[in-house]
């Protein structure tokens, strides 16, 4: 069962969600989001809220603040038990108060207290975060706003008989009970070629003559089932580029907004060796952390990403040239790997992987890469076999 998402009641019974309006800045291979979510408490009497979001590891959250009665509420950083310690407070008194944390139990996910939402009263959350953007093999950049925060629904239909999706709540027609509109800008010095995606677009709007700077917005008719994914191609790709972000205004200096930053950009064009021999050394790692333990989708009976993974793992295993040498890692809060040293790939030693990574699970808790790689380049390279690290993620292979 997918984790619920959005803003919920103490009891994981989500409050009723208005209207999502998302902005996007995508510069380059970074994307600048701003989602603001309208909901409404119907209920008679006041509820304590907790509003539940789930985060790419490769993204960090900048802006959190909502406003509840008419009042503002902007997040700060404190330290952790003084923010808990004036959160209980604040909701023993009846006040509003905010309290966003990251989750125990996985460090992809993050949770935010809201507090006191009274009876009839609207909640407006307005989430800010930074994220880093995956290039494809097309040498297209990908952006992708999940469908999670809204709510799935199925057309009404006449004659409704039990199945697998009788849980999922139906509306007649076009009768959804939130609005749903996502804009993107795109800037890149080096000219946007084209802009393509899995959903409807409206047509791309060029803001230069030079077009560097172009504006794009989800199109009427999206059917809410599905992650908005964008795939950006830019022209002079493999042209090195620099982006500098001043300050934001208001911010302190020295902390994270207040100081200017700069991103050097350099995707560089590597041809491949002529005659580059087949063997090598392989050495695989797999995301074991909690998250891996949800579904690819939110479609009902969607496959598990450590499902995903096992299976594109073992076709890869199967895949592997006679002679290579090869090691799997899992790394989650903690590290594991099959052998202490890379071992020659044989009949043998494939049957015998292939049967661990059937039995691997989502049980490693958090999402820490870094003592994994210092394990695997600590260990010398195989003469003759070049090495090669792939990580498996829940969308697809990286290098």
């Amino acid at each position: 069962m997918e984790q619920p998402c959005g803003l919920l009641t103490l009891s994981k019974q989500p409050v009723p969600l208005k209207s999502i309006s998302v902005d996007v800045s995508i510069n380059q291979f970074v994307a600048d989001v701003s989602a603001t979510l309208d909901y409404k408490n119907e209920e008679t009497s006041p509820v304590e809220a907790l509003f539940v979001f789930p985060m790419d590891e490769d993204s960090a959250v900048y802006s959190f603040q909502a406003v509840v009665d008419g009042k503002n509420i902007v997040g700060e950083i404190r330290e952790k038990q003084k923010a808990q310690e004036d959160y209980e407070n604040a909701i023993s008194q009846g006040q509003e108060a905010f309290l966003l944390e990251q989750d125990n139990s996985s460090r992809d996910i993050f949770r935010c207290s809201i507090g006191n939402l009274p009876p009839g009263q609207k909640a407006t959350v307005t989430l800010s975060y930074v994220q880093e953007l995956s290039l494809e093999a097309d040498e297209a950049v990908r952006f992708v706003l999940p469908a999670i925060l809204n709510p799935r629904y199925l057309l009404q239909e006449s004659a409704e008989t039990d199945s697998i999706t009788s849980h999922i709540s139906r509306i007649p027609g076009k009768e959804l009970p939130y609005t749903f509109s996502v804009s993107a800008n795109i800037c890149s010095s080096n000219g946007i070629e084209k802009v393509h995606s899995s959903c409807a677009l409206s047509p791309l709007k060029y803001l230069a003559d030079d077009k560097t700077v172009a504006q794009v917005s989800l199109a009427e008719g999206h059917k809410f089932d599905r992650d908005v994914e964008i795939l950006v191609y830019y022209g002079g790709r493999n042209t090195p580029s620099v982006s500098l972000e001043l300050p934001q205004a208001g911010a302190k200096p020295g902390s994270l907004m207040g100081d200017t930053a700069m991103m050097v950009s350099f995707y560089p064009s590597i041809p491949v060796a002529e005659g580059e021999s087949t063997s090598g050394e392989f050495i695989f790692l797999v995301d074991r952390s909690g998250s891996m333990a949800s579904p690819l989708n939110y479609e009902m009976g969607s496959q598990l990403r450590i499902s995903s993974a096992k299976e594109t793992l073992i076709l890869l295993l199967k895949s592997l040239p006679l002679g290579c040498y090869f090691n799997i890692y899992g790394f989650g809060s903690s590290f594991d790997y099959f052998f202490p040293e890379s071992v020659e790939y044989t009949q043998q030693t494939m049957e015998e992987a292939v049967q661990r990574v059937k039995s691997l699970e989502a049980d490693l808790g958090g999402t820490e890469i870094l003592e994994p790689l210092k394990s695997i380049y600590s260990k010398s390279c195989k003469p003759n076999h070049p090495r090669q690290v792939r990580e498996r993620e829940p969308q697809g292979l990286l290098g």
